[in-house]
């Protein structure tokens, strides 16, 4: 996760390389260029900067992905969601200085219309 919904080419681009676009589904808050190939899931609001659900997987979580029915479901019970987020926390900003430090600490989530706020 990241504020500003970040391009995810680069990670498409290497399960592609790896043989794998066919085998591995990539669930992000980001978002996907025309290039992206494979099984490629964006846009999930609330983002994990922002303590939202996706913040709550780890490696390993079971995920069911319903695409007709619009549908992502991590296989958590609530209390183990919750449990996690308790204990989150966001990750530091790597930009510190400059107009991308202070998008990235003043953006909503898109949730919100990915505004400055």
């Amino acid at each position: 996760g990241g504020p500003g919904m970040r391009e995810m080419l680069t990670p498409t681009s290497a399960l592609a390389g790896m043989g794998l676009d066919d085998k591995v589904a990539l669930i992000t808050d980001g978002r996907f260029s025309g290039g992206t190939r494979g099984a490629a899931i964006g846009h999930v609001s609330p983002e994990a900067q922002e303590a939202g659900p996706i913040a709550a997987i780890k490696e390993g979580d079971t995920i069911k992905i319903d695409i007709p029915g619009r549908k992502l479901n991590v296989i958590l019970s609530d209390d183990e969601i919750k449990s996690r987020l308790a204990g989150w926390q966001a990750p530091e900003l790597k930009v510190k200085k400059g107009y991308l430090a202070r998008y990235a600490r003043m953006v909503s989530s898109a949730a919100r219309g990915a505004i400055i706020e």
